[in-house]
């Protein structure tokens, strides 16, 4: 099945199902990135060119290795891009670049720290007073279903619940951009499910614009209004198209929608041969 069954993009633009149209907040033009090891220069990220309008939900996938973390590490400022350009709209009326904030999966909290002092620290370290930092932390962690466990070290709840706070801190300092790096990859399938219906929930309420990295299509195709498929080492742009359903979703209604396993199918042809492309590229390495 070729990349035009899919309902592609036009040129480069990442267009929102939720018609919030509106001028890039972020662009990339021929971004790539390259590593300097032990066995010679490896390129992880090649001529990567997008555009990420304000306030549209982006999923990337593509195969292990393929520069997926790579990439949003380069828009997060993390790394340093060695070709091509990011470009970053004028979001604030004084031309300020948009800011961002990174949620990583796995654990991220500091296991010292309480809830709230943790969905808080950005705000302390911005110099926001204990009283306007706690107000706005109890605030975020209501909206994640958390207010009556501010006072609870990390490790007295669960995974999921971590994973609530994690993104309640990422909000917490209002950032442009949120990143999120595989962030429901280690949690069971019933969590996640409902971790995802989380994300669309506070999605809607912000307006943020989100850039979603992961290994699932179903969770891509539940939560996108754009999906990014990268190829195989060094990781490009395959395709890019922007998904049917509209806004506001619920996960039964996306997943009982006729289209949904045509889209999954379509997109898994495509997906498919880049993993394998990945699976050969590792063998000939261990052989190598």
């Amino acid at each position: 099945m070729s990349d035009s069954a899919l309902p592609s993009l036009t040129g480069a633009a990442a267009v929102p199902a939720s018609g919030r149209l509106a001028s890039p907040v972020l662009s990339t033009t021929r971004l790539g990135k390259q590593f300097n090891t032990p066995r010679g220069p490896v390129k992880a990220v090649e001529d990567v060119t997008l555009s990420f309008p304000t306030g549209s939900f982006n999923v990337i996938v593509g195969p292990s290795g393929c520069g997926k973390s790579t990439l949003l590490r380069m828009i997060a400022g993390l790394e340093a891009p060695t070709s091509g350009e990011l470009t970053f709209g004028n979001t604030h009326a004084n031309g300020v670049k948009p800011s961002n904030a990174l949620v990583f999966q796995g654990r991220s909290l500091f296991p010292w720290l309480n809830l709230r002092q943790n969905v808080s620290y950005g705000l302390r370290l911005q110099g926001m007073s204990r009283r306007e930092r706690n107000r706005r932390a109890d605030d975020l962690l209501q909206m994640v279903g958390l207010r009556k466990f501010a006072r609870s070290y990390p490790h007295q709840v669960s995974e999921g619940m971590r994973q609530r706070v994690a993104i309640a801190r990422a909000l917490a300092v209002d950032p442009d951009i949120l990143l999120m790096d595989e962030p429901f990859g280690a949690l069971d399938e019933q969590t996640r499910m409902l971790l995802q219906e989380e994300l669309l929930r506070i999605w809607e309420s912000t307006g943020k614009t989100v850039i979603f990295v992961t290994h699932s299509l179903d969770e891509a195709l539940t939560l996108a209004d754009t999906i990014i498929v990268m190829s195989a080492q060094p990781g490009t742009v395959r395709t890019a198209f922007t998904v049917p359903f509209s806004r506001p979703r619920s996960l039964a209604a996306v997943r009982s929608d006729p289209r949904f396993a045509e889209l999954f199918t379509r997109t898994w042809e495509i997906l498919r041969t880049e993993v394998n492309t990945a699976h050969a590229q590792q063998e000939q390495e261990i052989a190598g």
